[in-house]
């Protein structure tokens, strides 16, 4: 299910770069952000990060790092081998 919103979203970075599109305020961008959610979590988890994700995005934030949160997977290797 998540083989729509990846396509889509790769669609638009390939349009957004052709026309010289403006940078994002965060990192990882948030086209970005979102391909990495729908990457790692289901799609109306990825929906609701990167929906959030960019109504956060705008001229009034100061952007920054802002990842895509950890799997439960990934927070037990990491706690499991600090």
């Amino acid at each position: 299910m998540n083989k729509i919103p990846i396509r889509l979203i790769k669609w638009y970075q390939r349009l957004h770069a052709a026309s010289g599109g403006s940078h994002c305020r965060y990192s990882p961008t948030c086209s970005n952000y979102a391909l990495e959610a729908f990457s790692k979590f289901g799609f109306f988890k990825a929906g609701f990060l990167a929906f959030y994700r960019i109504i956060r995005c705008n001229p009034l934030s100061k952007g920054g790092y802002d990842p895509v949160p950890s799997t439960r997977m990934e927070k037990l290797f990491k706690d499991f081998f600090e």
